[in-house]
């Protein structure tokens, strides 16, 4: 049975995850995700309107829109995470994306330490783009140290309240696993990586040698951001990607 499922509107196969975004994302044979970072976070609805614009620009349609990231202010408490995601969903379900049960948008959430955003704001968006020559591109949604689609978060964390070397380390490795999970129903592996990205506030290199490196997570370094995760008590995630082209957008 295969790992994914098929959205045909966008052009692309997605992993399964909860209401408010898939885990991953993978272009279809004849096309390529490209990925599109603002200079600066661009606000919640201001940047819908935005990336509809270059969509359209680019002659493509709003279902080619396949994962993105965005930046908050601070972390959610589980309630608040929840609201934020019904109203983050509401543009999808009009794009003809989210059918009020299945999303196969992959997204990372993540909240600077330091001069966070006023409201929560898009930091960079991926969509497909055909193209017959396109070797296979993926998207991995971020995730944190706790298995999603449970009835909370705290309940499921690993190491809890940690942020001992120890902590850290048990964190970041049940993070990677989950990124090899993630990629691995897509048919990837870290080899395919083209990036990498880290967002935690707390010391990692005590352990980044033998849980990163010699893992193989860094093919091409390591981009960390000193960022939170979205929902309190969260203090690790990642996500990564494997795509050919990138872009910066004047905001």
């Amino acid at each position: 049975m295969s790992k994914t499922k098929n959205f045909p509107a966008g052009n692309y196969r997605y992993v399964p995850g909860v209401f408010q975004y898939s885990a991953g994302v993978a272009a279809d044979a004849g096309y390529r995700i490209e990925r599109a970072r603002f200079s600066r976070p661009v606000p919640l609805l201001e940047g819908f309107a935005k990336i509809a614009e270059h969509l359209k620009a680019a002659g493509l349609p709003l279902t080619a829109f396949c994962a993105c990231e965005l930046r908050s202010p601070a972390p959610f408490d589980e309630a608040g995470f929840l609201a934020f995601n019904r109203e983050y969903v509401g543009t999808l379900k009009t794009w003809g994306i989210y059918d009020g049960t299945t999303n196969p948008v992959a997204r990372s959430n993540v909240c600077p330490e330091i001069d966070p955003p006023a409201v929560p704001s898009f930091h960079a968006f991926c969509y497909t783009v055909p193209d017959a020559a396109a070797r296979p591109s993926f998207v991995v949604a971020g995730s944190g140290e706790a298995p999603e689609g449970k009835d909370s978060y705290k309940d499921y964390t690993i190491a809890r309240g940690d942020v001992s070397e120890s902590g850290l380390r048990a964190k970041a490795k049940w993070v990677l696993g989950e990124m090899e999970n993630r990629m691995g129903a897509m048919g990837f592996t870290w080899k395919d990586a083209t990036a990498a990205q880290l967002y935690t506030v707390h010391n990692i290199h005590p352990f980044i040698a033998d849980e990163l490196v010699r893992r193989g997570a860094m093919p091409a370094g390591l981009t960390w951001h000193f960022n939170r995760p979205p929902v309190r008590e969260l203090e690790y995630e990642m996500d990564c990607r494997g795509v050919d082209v990138e872009r910066v957008l004047a905001a």
